[in-house]
């Protein structure tokens, strides 16, 4: 038979974990334009632009990148 260790080790708490830190969700302005405010940004581009067809996804390019950027 295996003979028991008659001295029992004392048992040390375990340490308490910490949080995982997440990382910080953008704020407000760094998020990304929604599509109503790119369409809404594009038909101000499209009026500015005299109201001529043709150019609908040069316009929704362009007020994306400005919109992400901050600018208008």
């Amino acid at each position: 038979m295996a003979r028991q260790n008659s001295q029992k080790t004392p048992q040390t708490p375990a340490p308490k974990s910490t949080p995982e830190r997440t990382p910080e969700k953008p704020s407000a302005n760094m998020s990304a334009p929604t599509n109503e405010q790119i369409a809404r940004r594009a038909f101000e581009i499209y009026q500015a632009r005299g109201g001529t067809h043709g150019s609908s996804e040069q316009d929704w390019f362009q007020a994306e990148r400005e919109l992400k950027l901050g600018r208008q």
